[in-house]
């Protein structure tokens, strides 16, 4: 069974919604999914966990603790992506030599500011790795992770978090960047298996006419609809 873990913000939980069925209805294997409520998190390990320009930003890193740093897990931002492809594809890209496999994006942000017109809103600042942590296979029983228990993360600044400070080089693999598309910065992708509005969700006005947005409509519809 693949274990994946969706970001959740109150503010975004529409997105989550949809990103949920994106997956079930494309996945060809079962798929326990949890969501990171970060009031949920904080109470099941007693720590204040800071926010970023959303919610759960930090809780990310606690999925191999909360899986006793034992198997596999998948994180997901969910929250502002949408899944095309078959999420067993990517679970079988498991390679334990690595703590983690990424989508290693190098570029600087078209978008100054995101989640324009929202409670959200908020600066889009530049830094090293930057959405490195947005899609990750993590091999939660690899030793780098278990220097990353949840007080250690609630104590770290969140940027060198972000950035993977204290993982070797080594242990960071690769993934295809079809598994993290990030359309409000490289623009439509046909092929793309995840595609990432990393800037908003086509849910917030700002950014309703953005690349693909007219899917995420459309598994909107799915969501709200029991029947066809």
């Amino acid at each position: 069974m693949i274990r994946l873990f969706v970001g959740w913000d109150d503010r975004e939980q529409v997105g989550s919604h949809i990103f949920d069925s994106s997956v079930v209805h494309n996945s060809s294997l079962p798929v326990s999914i949890t969501h990171l409520k970060k009031s949920a998190v904080q109470n099941l390990y007693g720590q204040q966990i800071e926010d970023g320009t959303n919610a759960f930003t930090l809780s990310r890193f606690m999925v191999p603790a909360l899986c006793d740093y034992l198997g596999w897990a998948i994180f997901a931002d969910g929250a502002d992506m949408l899944c095309r492809g078959d999420i067993a594809e990517l679970w079988a890209q498991r390679n334990s030599n690595y703590a983690v496999q990424v989508v290693k994006h190098d570029y600087k942000t078209r978008n100054p500011r995101k989640y324009i017109g929202t409670k959200m809103e908020a600066d889009n600042r530049d830094y090293e790795r930057k959405n490195w942590a947005s899609l990750m296979l993590m091999n939660c029983g690899h030793h780098a992770w278990r220097g990353m228990t949840p007080a250690i993360i609630a104590s770290k600044p969140m940027l060198s978090t972000l950035q993977f400070e204290g993982f070797d080089n080594r242990d960071i693999g690769s993934l295809p960047v079809e598994w993290n598309w990030m359309v409000d910065e490289q623009g439509p992708n046909p092929d793309a298996k995840i595609i990432h509005w990393t800037a908003g969700v086509p849910g917030f006005e700002h950014y309703a006419a953005t690349p693909h947005s007219d899917e995420w409509r459309a598994e909107l519809k799915k969501v709200n609809h029991a029947t066809d």
